[in-house]
């Protein structure tokens, strides 16, 4: 028992450790979404994420504390992710839409209401943000048409933002 005392002592900093970020974290995400007016419903989809993000990086720590070696860590990581590629596919895609989602989380460059225009020589779209969620972004069209985007293929897009006059 007493040969593992430095790693239980080392797993309760790091327990300690991955609260006090979790609440540092969360108290700048909810600062942030109120100062750029962003509705709560992305700000908890957006501390949702990062709160799950610091898990995974939490099971990583304690594992190193514990003795697995990072070499390990990363060919069992690559094998799970070659299951997962296998058995989803789309796991990229998945993953780039939630990197998409908190891309316009934190730079904003549109909210909820906005009116915009996406530039496509195909089909160009008027429409007004209806709502952003961690993988697709629902837009309404001036013919009451609910058009649902991947946040990816979404910033991916030429959008104008119509400012209306308040």
């Amino acid at each position: 028992m007493e040969v593992y005392i430095p790693q239980i002592i080392a797993s309760g900093i790091a327990i300690l450790l991955l609260y006090i970020a979790k609440f540092i974290i969360n108290k700048l995400v909810i600062k942030y979404g109120q100062i750029l007016q962003i509705s709560e419903v992305r700000t908890l989809q957006t501390k949702q994420v990062i709160s799950t993000l610091l898990n995974i990086m939490f099971v990583f720590v304690i594992a190193i504390i514990w003795g697995v070696e990072p070499h390990n860590l990363l060919i069992g990581l690559s094998s799970i992710f070659a299951v997962i590629g296998v058995a989803l596919f789309a796991q990229w895609s998945i993953l780039s839409n939630i990197t998409a989602g908190l891309i316009m989380f934190f730079t904003a460059p549109f909210r909820i209401g906005d009116r915009i225009r996406i530039i496509d020589k195909d089909i160009p779209i008027d429409a007004v943000i209806e709502n952003i969620h961690t993988f697709y972004t629902h837009i309404r069209t001036d013919e009451n048409e609910l058009i649902v985007l991947p946040n990816n293929l979404f910033l991916q897009k030429i959008v104008s933002i119509k400012k209306e006059n308040k």
